[in-house]
C-alpha cells in the first residue's frame, strides 16, 4: 500500500503535507499487515504517525482510503484507452496496464497484495464494490466520448465486462490459484489474463 514520495523540488509546505500524507499511509500498512485490517484503530495509525486523529482525517476522508488512496489504476486506463493505436481492443490495453502494475506492484497489483494482506473486511469489501462501479461508470464514459454520441446499454455491457477482469485479481479463487511468493505468479496471472481478454473480445466481434 505504502509508496515513495518525491518531495523534492516542491514549496517547503506541499513537502510537508507529502511527507505526512506518506507516514500516515506507511503506518496504516504497518499495522494492518501486522494485526489485520479490523484490528486497527484509526487512532493507533495516527499515533504510530505522530499526528492527531483530525490530522490524518485531513488527508484521508476515511480508515478505507488508507488502502485504496494512491489507487490511480482507473485514471491511467482511460489514459491508456484513449491514445492505444488502432485496431488495438480496450481489453488488451486492459490487460497491458494490469500486468504492469502487477510487475512494479503499483495499482492493482498493490491492491491484490494489500487483499491478501488484510483479508477479507467487510469494509473493504464494501469499499472495493464501490470502487468497482465508479470504474464502470468511467469507462461506460470513455467509450461513449470515443463513439462521438451518448452513452449505450452496449457500451455499458462493455465496461461491466471490463472490470470484471479486474475484479477477478481481488478474486478469493485467483487469490487461492496463484501464489505470490512464486517467481512465475505475475506470468500465470498474464497468462489469465490474456485468456480473459480473448474471451471477452470474441464475445463482442
Amino acid at each position: 500500500m505504502t509508496r515513495d514520495v518525491e518531495p523534492a523540488g516542491l514549496p517547503l509546505r506541499e513537502r510537508k503535507k507529502a511527507l505526512t500524507r506518506q507516514a500516515i499511509l506507511d503506518a496504516a500498512g504497518r499495522l494492518f499487515a501486522a494485526r489485520g485490517y479490523d484490528a486497527v484503530t484509526v487512532a493507533e495509525i495516527a499515533d504510530a504517525a505522530n499526528v492527531s486523529v483530525k490530522t490524518l482525517f485531513v488527508y484521508f476522508r476515511s480508515k478505507e482510503d488508507l488502502v485504496f488512496a494512491d489507487t490511480d489504476l482507473i485514471d491511467t486506463l482511460l489514459r491508456r484507452f484513449a491514445t492505444r493505436a488502432e485496431g488495438t481492443s480496450h481489453a488488451q490495453v486492459l490487460v497491458d496496464v494490469l500486468v504492469e502494475a502487477a510487475r512494479d506492484q503499483a495499482g492493482v497489483g498493490s491492491l491484490e497484495s494489500d487483499h491478501r494482506a488484510y483479508g477479507d473486511s467487510p469494509a473493504l469489501r464494501s469499499r472495493l464494490l464501490r470502487m468497482w462501479a465508479e470504474f464502470e461508470d468511467r469507462i461506460t464514459d470513455q467509450l461513449a466520448r470515443e463513439s462521438g454520441g451518448p452513452a449505450t446499454t452496449a457500451m455499458r455491457l462493455h465496461a461491466i465486462q471490463l472490470v470484471g477482469i479486474i475484479r477477478t485479481t481481488t478474486s478469493r479463487e485467483l487469490r487461492a490459484a496463484i501464489d505470490p511468493a512464486d517467481p512465475r505468479a505475475v506470468d500465470e496471472l498474464e497468462r489469465w489474463l490474456r485468456t480473459a481478454a480473448r474471451t471477452i473480445e470474441s464475445s463482442t466481434s
